[in-house]
């Protein structure tokens, strides 16, 4: 794929899984036994379907905005913040009060075949925490 097509892979990813919340964009975008860092967000793919159902049932809002995209050879980094509303199922234990969170992160994933085969995300898990009120230490 070339960089532009890779970028597009991203934006495609967050716009149909995220955005669009569509649940099937799921099995079109990652494979049975993709790769990841991110206990939070799953290992494979019934692994991420599992975190992305809680995030969509505690924040019906849920909305990625993509900053930056960087790609080369087989991999892209996509720059994003999060926003939403917590009126749903409780989150990490917390019930829902109408809190708004914010939270700033990037992916950086290898595509094969259009599909998100290994991701690393870094994002700021911390401050999620602190705006749903779970930490507030310094």
């Amino acid at each position: 794929m070339t960089p532009e097509e890779l970028k597009q892979c991203a934006r495609d990813f967050f716009a149909q899984i995220w955005n669009g919340r569509d649940e099937s964009a799921i099995d079109r975008f990652i494979p049975e036994d993709a790769k990841g860092n991110d206990p939070d967000f799953g290992m494979g793919r019934e692994g991420f379907r599992k975190q992305w159902r809680e995030w969509m049932d505690s924040f019906p809002d849920l909305h990625f905005e993509l900053g930056d995209l960087i790609a080369e050879g087989d991999q892209v980094l996509t720059r994003w913040t999060i926003t939403g509303t917590h009126t749903g199922a409780p989150f990490l234990g917390v019930n829902a009060a109408g809190t708004k969170i914010k939270v700033e992160g990037m992916s950086f994933d290898r595509i094969a075949d259009g599909m998100c085969v290994e991701g690393f995300d870094g994002w700021d898990a911390l401050g999620l925490r602190r705006q749903l009120g779970l930490y507030d230490g310094v």
